[in-house]
């Protein structure tokens, strides 16, 4: 197998099951033993630095971050390896685990743990959106407009905190149209498209699969060099109920959903709509995305999508 690998190994032990983390963790190292990989352990909790880990890596030649964890825990330690030398390794754990499907890795430990030792890594594309003084980078996507008012909501929701459903549907139907006027950059040209649009959300993909584990579309690609830009225009409250059913139901009907492919768009809506990037505010009424081509090695699956 080689000689003993060094990694730092963030573990999440709020995300998913609770109350099997403690022999979660025993089986994520058990695991690592068996591949010949030496973690340096850092537990996750409210005051965690994980920038501060991403750094250590740096300094000290390691150069695999692996994060066991939910999406919001990958996301949060894949910000600071953004266009440096470390690998990202994924051990899911979490509730939805919408990274490790996307780029197919596996959900049983012991198989996931294998991808670090026998993969190559995989460069893959990274957005970045900016709103004021805020900048992110995001693997998933930017949400703009309803979806990011009931992301909050709907996280809880999916945790199983059913006591809200009443306010979901209270923030669902209270929800106002804006006129958003999108600039589209499809090759960086001095001037861009312009697209207005009377609606309630757009969504900027970089995955093809959003939220919890739903395709948006299967032609998104996170290593085409390009963001996939959806514009929810003119719809009705009903079908976007009709679109979120057909969305867990693997059919969503294109048509009603406006798609262009771009390398970086500006967004202004009025009245200002809320902008999240991979489920963490950014800001509200204008937004800059782009996207950064290759720009995070993963370890990734055999099955990860290719150009």
């Amino acid at each position: 197998m080689g000689r003993p690998l060094k990694a730092k190994l963030i573990y999440n032990q709020a995300a998913g099951n609770q109350q099997q983390s403690p022999q979660q963790l025993i089986d994520i190292l058990a695991a690592l033993q068996a591949h010949q990989i030496e973690p340096e352990v850092y537990l996750i909790h409210a005051q965690a630095d994980v920038g501060a880990v991403v750094r250590r890596a740096l300094q000290d030649g390691t150069r695999l971050v692996v994060v066991a964890g939910g999406d919001g825990t990958v996301d949060s330690v894949a910000h600071y390896m953004v266009n440096t030398p470390l690998r990202l390794g994924i051990i899911p754990i979490g509730t939805r685990n919408n990274l490790a499907l996307n780029l197919n890795i596996p959900s049983e430990i012991p198989k996931a743990v294998a991808l670090l030792r026998k993969r190559v890594p995989l460069r893959i594309d990274v957005g970045k959106a900016r709103s004021g003084g805020t900048t992110r980078y995001f693997l998933e996507l930017v949400t703009v407009g309803l979806l990011s008012d009931m992301y909050e909501i709907t996280d809880d929701l999916q945790h199983g905190n059913v006591a809200r459903i009443g306010e979901w549907l209270a923030t669902f139907m209270a929800a106002e149209p804006s006129e958003a006027q999108l600039t589209l950059d499809a090759a960086h040209q001095a001037s861009g498209r312009t697209v207005r649009a009377s609606g309630h959300m757009v969504l900027v993909a970089n995955m093809p699969y959003i939220g919890a584990n739903v395709q948006i579309d299967p032609k998104v690609s996170y290593r085409d060099g390009k963001l996939d830009v959806f514009v929810f225009s003119d719809m009705t409250k009903l079908h976007f109920i009709s679109f979120a059913l057909r969305s867990l139901a693997g059919n969503v009907d294109q048509e009603s959903i406006k798609h262009y492919q771009v390398r970086q768009l500006k967004l202004r809506s009025r009245p200002a709509m809320n902008i999240m990037a991979d489920g963490l505010e950014l800001g509200s009424g204008a937004v800059k995305i782009e996207v950064l081509p290759k720009a995070l090695a993963v370890m990734a699956g055999r099955k990860a999508r290719k150009t």
